[in-house]
């Protein structure tokens, strides 16, 4: 039966929660009515952190933390909150602010718990790589359900978010089980399937170090065999990494992007690049609003440890869970780009002509962007590239840092590619979006 773990009435509440067992029987073997629905909310005592037992399968002993806000809306969206190793789900509670959100926007958060001893949710056992397989993945998806059932629960808007392990375990979710998800947001983490492993390890070092490298029909592929046969909608993806990532490194970003552009069928091209805050770079793949298929947000110099206020905001405007419409969109700035490759093999150089189209001239130059999946920057000319792969800055060269009113400047690199030869589809300059010439 749930148990609260913060109340000032503790042997009230137990006596009051005794009185409301046969109450909580009836409530899970059968979808509430509207009336019922007003009780199920004193099933777990609403605004405080409620542990659940008793919730369904349960192979790998997981434990189920609830919050509920005061304020229920009718047919609630239903957030899982997925934590990082050696954390719990009261730690993820505490850390993160999805229960303030949940006070403002009437969803519940769901917190799974680790009680193995790493703490470490199971992202790598066959059992958890595929549907119904056993180990974690089941035991959340028996949570979930237990909220759909006990408070008639939105099943259409049951979303996903997790930090390192609880980001990994946010693939693995949106693999297994496709038509249960409609959206997630992982937070360092690294492709379904790339910390598999058959000798029982929790840990999978060539993957957390980045090597693992497939193509983009592959890594989709992996995902796709969680489920065999369905052919339904996928759920959207936002990812979340680090430039500077020595846990799970920089190179699983742009592998992620790969995987779910490649499941949601989706180019592995940006539509669209902004950047929504000093020092990150946003891509977004198959579309260009707040609920793009895939989005990327890229933070530069940051390492694992990248979770910070204010982000679940921007993850529940891409759930769609705000209350408000698509936020406007970044107009062009007085800069035009073309970029064109020329390709062989697995090489290509790219040739970039960047115009100041403004009155003013520009004083230094960092113009950013997206280098398509599986390409990797090995020199270049004009400018400095850094990193070598995921969201670029080519910083300019000491010769040519003063571009005057309707002049251009050509630079250019030179890079490896595994199949996928486009030029970027979207820069930004000094932080504003450039037309595409």
């Amino acid at each position: 039966m749930p148990t609260p773990l913060r109340t000032t009435t503790r042997r009230k509440l137990l006596a009051s929660l005794a009185a409301l067992l046969p109450l909580l029987a009836a409530l899970l073997v059968a979808a509430p009515s509207a009336a019922a629905r007003t009780e199920a909310a004193d099933v777990a005592p609403t605004a405080t952190l409620t542990e659940v037992t008793d919730f369904g399968t349960n192979p790998s002993n997981l434990r189920m933390y609830l919050y509920v806000p005061d304020r229920v809306t009718v047919k609630p969206a239903v957030v899982v909150a997925v934590h990082w190793c050696t954390g719990s789900g009261p730690d993820m509670y505490n850390g993160t602010e999805y229960d303030t959100l949940a006070d403002q926007y009437g969803f519940i958060v769901l917190y799974p718990s680790v009680t193995r001893s790493s703490k470490c949710f199971d992202v790598s056992s066959p059992q958890a790589l595929r549907r119904d397989g056993g180990s974690d993945p089941v035991g959340i998806k028996s949570m979930i359900d237990w909220v759909t059932r006990t408070y008639d629960a939105d099943t259409g808007r049951i979303f996903a978010t997790g930090i390192s392990s609880g980001a990994m375990m946010t693939n693995v979710l949106l693999g297994d089980y496709p038509d249960v998800f409609a959206a997630g947001a992982a937070f360092a983490g690294v492709p379904f399937g790339c910390f598999a492993t058959t000798d029982g390890s929790e840990w999978n070092s060539a993957c957390a170090q980045g090597t693992v490298t497939r193509t983009a029909q592959q890594w989709g592929d992996i995902a796709r065999a969680a489920h065999p046969g369905y052919v339904g909608p996928r759920p959207r993806m936002q990812l979340w990494h680090g430039t500077e990532d020595d846990v799970l490194r920089y190179p699983d970003f742009g592998e992620m992007i790969k995987q779910w552009t490649n499941v949601q069928g989706v180019s592995q091209t940006p539509a669209a690049m902004d950047t929504p805050q000093s020092g990150w770079t946003r891509t977004r793949y198959g579309g260009t609003g707040d609920r793009a298929p895939v989005e990327a947000i890229s933070l530069q110099g940051v390492g694992h440890n990248l979770y910070g206020y204010g982000m679940a905001a921007r993850v529940l405007t891409f759930f769609g869970l705000d209350g408000g419409g698509p936020a406007p969109q970044p107009q062009p700035g007085a800069c035009k780009v073309t970029a064109t490759t020329n390709a062989w093999n697995t090489g290509l150089t790219a040739s970039v002509t960047i115009t100041n189209t403004s009155a003013t001239a520009i004083n230094g130059r960092q113009p950013a962007f997206a280098l398509p999946a599986g390409q990797t920057v090995t020199n270049g000319w004009g400018a400095t590239y850094a990193p070598s792969s995921g969201t670029v800055t080519a910083t300019n060269a000491s010769y040519n840092a003063t571009l005057a009113p309707g002049a251009s400047v050509g630079i250019g690199y030179q890079a490896n590619h595994a199949g996928n030869s486009a030029a970027p589809g979207a820069f930004t300059l000094n932080g504003t979006l450039c037309t595409a010439g």
